[in-house]
């Protein structure tokens, strides 16, 4: 087989451990620190820009991100950017509503708005308590 069947595109592994890293919330200091004395920010900046990385670099670099090696080794954007445009542009209306919830309320305006709905619903029972007993009073005086 040529080489363009096996992989028909390139994956840039330093651009692979810099989106992983961006993802997890890590900066480029945290992840020299995790590496070692010898590592510094500048030292992992150069690491992302390699195109590939040293297998024992790499499954050390994969550890501290907690993700597989293959993950770094196969992740293609633009294979993920298909995935995401094609999840959030569906014409399936399960997968957007999910998305789109919005409260437009405050909760506690609700709370009490309930409080007074209730407080009209003892005041109207309480008034036909009254009358019941005013029906009663009327009746046993005749």
């Amino acid at each position: 087989m040529s080489a363009t069947t096996e992989n028909p595109k390139h994956i840039h592994q330093g651009r692979n451990v810099k989106r992983f890293r961006e993802m997890l919330g890590l900066k480029q200091e945290a992840l020299a620190l995790a590496l070692g004395d010898d590592w510094s920010q500048k030292r992992v900046s150069l690491l992302e820009a390699k195109d590939t990385i040293e297998e024992d670099l790499l499954a050390q670099v994969a550890a501290i991100l907690k993700v597989p090696v293959e993950s770094i080794k196969s992740f293609d954007e633009e294979a993920a950017i298909n995935v995401i445009n094609n999840t959030f542009h569906s014409s399936d209306n399960s997968t957007s509503i999910a998305y789109q919830s919005t409260f437009n309320f405050n909760p506690i305006d609700k709370v009490v708005e309930l409080f007074e709905e209730n407080k009209k619903l003892y005041e109207q029972l309480l008034n036909s308590e009254r009358e019941k007993v005013e029906l009663l009073k009327g009746n046993t005086k005749n």
